[in-house]
């Protein structure tokens, strides 16, 4: 028996997290010095009203990373109960949060010899981690062993792929999370950086367009030439508040692949969003390769 952990940088909520009896992480953000934990301190995302404040410029949005003591607060009860432990997580390439995560487990697994505490690195965030949670969610409920689920992650974790574009580049630019994107930052207006995330879990400017619908068709672009049987998989369009542009693109998925799709429509998650900001959009599918 096991214990399923995901958190909320992979814009998990608590609806698909109880899906899945999962335990749900809360990863902090603060605006304006004040720190908010997801789901924790609300049981709702309101992201028309958070985004807001980013575009409002007032709100200087900041995030940090969980320390070692938190992590055993949400670890040591399912271990007390007898369970091992399975952590589907958020990029580690992205965070110093691990190192905090790495301690924690050290200590319990001292403290608790008899279990054990697996962790799977999604190499991702939001809507690209959210497919490996969905993938090994439904693994869990099969009643799969954390020994099989970990003999099938890379297979999972390597064939989910996202694309994305920023829309107000400050955000970006001013969390330094995205590699080469100082490329893109010419002052050409309209500018919209495209962004992957690599094999490494790390968020990469490889392409560039003018204007949102030049984007958009970009991005169908990139899902019609590294798809791979997408109709079997979810797809996810994630977004910050840009429904307008959601409509925009599931019309163009839809058009390109069929109703059948299995399309969700998710919001990115606030500390993630703390970093890319309002009014983004992207699309995650099961692909040929990352």
């Amino acid at each position: 028996m096991f214990q399923l952990f995901f958190d909320t940088d992979e814009d998990v909520t608590l609806e698909w997290a109880k899906k899945y009896n999962a335990k749900l992480i809360s990863m902090p953000y603060a605006l304006n010095g004040e720190e908010v934990f997801p789901y924790k301190d609300w049981e709702k995302f309101d992201s028309k009203a958070f985004y807001d404040k980013l575009r409002s410029g007032n709100a200087n949005p900041t995030t940090s990373a969980l320390s070692a003591q938190e992590y055993i607060e949400y670890f040591e009860p399912s271990l007390k109960e007898g369970k091992d432990i399975l952590y589907v997580h958020f990029s580690r390439a992205m965070s110093a949060t691990f190192n905090s995560c790495d301690a924690a487990v050290k200590e319990l697994l001292a403290k608790y010899p008899e279990r054990r505490i697996e962790l799977i690195d999604t190499k991702g965030i939001t809507m690209c981690a959210f497919l490996s949670c969905i993938r090994i969610g439904e693994l869990a409920k099969e009643g799969k062993t954390i020994d099989e689920i970990l003999a099938m992650k890379d297979d999972i974790v390597n064939h989910n792929t996202t694309y994305f574009f920023a829309d107000n580049l400050k955000f970006f630019a001013r969390s330094g999370r995205v590699s080469g994107f100082s490329a893109f930052m010419g002052g050409m207006i309209g500018v919209k950086p495209i962004i992957y995330i690599s094999n490494e879990g790390k968020m990469v400017s490889i392409d560039k367009a003018i204007g949102k619908a030049k984007v958009l068709a970009k991005l169908l672009n990139y899902v019609i030439e590294k798809e791979d049987h997408i109709k079997d998989y979810p797809v996810l369009i994630a977004h910050a508040d840009a429904m307008p542009l959601v409509e925009e693109f599931k019309k163009m998925m839809y058009n390109q692949f069929g109703n059948d799709l299995k399309l969700e429509v998710i919001d990115v998650n606030p500390t993630a969003g703390c970093h890319c900001g309002p009014d983004v959009i992207g699309v995650g599918f099961h692909a040929k390769e990352r």
